[in-house]
C-alpha cells in the first residue's frame, strides 16, 4: 500500500495519505514515456522554417556563358544550387510536425511517470494550495517550506490565477491544473507539488 505525507503551506506535516497503486504504483515503461515526451515536443514545434529553391531565387534566367567554346564547365543559370545567391536543394517549407498518439499510450505514459515520481519520492502533496494575493516572496517560501525550490511542477485542481501569477516569475517553477497534466511537464520537473484535491482528481480520472 503507497502512502505519503501531507502537509500544509507552511511545510507542517498535517497527516498521511493513500495513494492509488493504479496511478502511482505501476512499473514504470521509459520506452512509452520516450514516446509520449517525443510527441509533446513535436506537437509544440511552429514548423515556420522556409527557405528559396533555385525556381524562387530572383534573377538567373540568362544562360551566364555559351555551352561550348570557352573552356569552362557548362552551366544554365545562376541561381543553381552549386552558386554562391543559387536556391537551396530540397529547400525545407512551411509545415506541421504534429501527429496523434493512441490514448491508451498516453494513459500508460502518464501512469508511469507519476509512478516513477512517487518511487523517487519526489511527490509532495499539500493539504489545500490557496493564496490571498499574488505573492511571488509568499509563493517563493511554500515551495522552500516543503522542500521543492528546484524545478518544482505546482498542481492545483481548479484554475487558480492568484497562483498561477505568483508561481510564473519563479525560475524553474511551473503551475498547472489537474485536468492539464501532462507527461513532459512531469518528466521536466524535480518536484510534483500537489495540492490534495488535484489528486483525487488526477486518480478519478486515471485510475
Amino acid at each position: 500500500m503507497l502512502k505519503t505525507n501531507v502537509y500544509d503551506m507552511s511545510g507542517k506535516l498535517v497527516g498521511e495519505i493513500e495513494l492509488s497503486e493504479a496511478v502511482f504504483g505501476i512499473e514504470p515503461n521509459n520506452a512509452v514515456v520516450h514516446d509520449v515526451v517525443k510527441n509533446h515536443l513535436a506537437n509544440c514545434r511552429q514548423g515556420t522554417q522556409s527557405a528559396l529553391t533555385r525556381a524562387e531565387v530572383s534573377g538567373g534566367g540568362r544562360k551566364p556563358w555559351r555551352q561550348k567554346g570557352t573552356g569552362r564547365a557548362r552551366q544554365g543559370s545562376t541561381r543553381a544550387p552549386q552558386w554562391t545567391h543559387g536556391g537551396i536543394v530540397f529547400a525545407p517549407k512551411p509545415r506541421s510536425y504534429a501527429y496523434t498518439l493512441n490514448k491508451k499510450v498516453k494513459r500508460l505514459a502518464l501512469k508511469s511517470a507519476l509512478s516513477a515520481k512517487a518511487a523517487e519520492n519526489n511527490i509532495v502533496v499539500i493539504d489545500s494550495i490557496k493564496m490571498d494575493s499574488i505573492k511571488t516572496k509568499t509563493f517563493a517560501n511554500f515551495l522552500n517550506a516543503v522542500g521543492a525550490e528546484k524545478k518544482p511542477l505546482v498542481v492545483t485542481a481548479e484554475a487558480d490565477q492568484i497562483v498561477v501569477k505568483s508561481g510564473r516569475n519563479i525560475p524553474g517553477c511551473e503551475v498547472t491544473f489537474a485536468n492539464l497534466l501532462n507527461v513532459y511537464d512531469i518528466v521536466n520537473a524535480n518536484k510534483l507539488v500537489v495540492d490534495k484535491a488535484a489528486l483525487q482528481k488526477i486518480e478519478e480520472v486515471f485510475a
